[in-house]
């Protein structure tokens, strides 16, 4: 008796998904499939941006996106919230339109429902570490938290769970920092 086997996608497959509003992301050759961000979610993506870009006004020392493509193998492609990629990386991943390997930073912000939370406390996190992502952090706007975890082998460890009192720093921006509250402001 033989077993079928599903076949895997690829990043070709990705880029032939129609553009119909929703975003596409393959991991190991798993389709995702999201639909666009709520008001809540891009204000938080908003502040945690205009965080970023200010610290990197006075400190330049890398470039900050938001929802860029990133590639990191045939069969893994996503769409992180944020990334931050240092200038001497730059180089090296982000020369065209898609970052083609792990940034230094990555950022997702956690939709409602349970689906979207494992994706992004699970499936992304496995990957990000898998190619060695420096810093990842999870944001969850529904109970007002920011979860940074940092790179130990190929895994990436809870580091801080940060409430609205704490302050927001990280290893791969030295001298970065904000208020978590000011994250979730609107």
């Amino acid at each position: 008796m033989s077993t079928q086997i599903e076949p895997l996608l690829t990043i070709a497959d990705l880029d032939a998904m129609p553009d119909d509003g929703n975003l596409y992301e393959l991991i190991e050759g798993e389709l995702f499939v999201s639909r666009a961000p709520g008001l809540t979610h891009q204000t938080v993506s908003g502040n945690l941006f205009v965080s970023i870009k200010n610290y990197l006004a006075e400190n330049p020392i890398g470039q900050v996106w938001t929802t860029p493509g990133v590639i990191f193998s045939e069969f893994s492609g996503v769409i992180p919230d944020l990334v931050f990629v240092s200038n001497w990386r730059r180089k090296e991943i982000a020369s065209g339109e898609r970052i083609t390997g792990a940034p230094d930073l990555v950022i997702e912000i956690v939709s409602p429902g349970a689906e979207n939370e494992r994706r992004d406390r699970v499936a992304k996190r496995q990957i990000y570490g898998k190619y060695r992502v420096k810093e990842y952090w999870v944001v969850n706007p529904e109970n007002r938290t920011i979860e940074v975890f940092l790179l130990a082998g190929q895994t990436l460890k809870l580091q801080n769970a940060l409430t609205e009192r704490d302050e927001l720093t990280s290893s791969v921006m030295p001298g970065f920092s904000c208020k978590v509250e000011s994250v979730f402001r609107a």
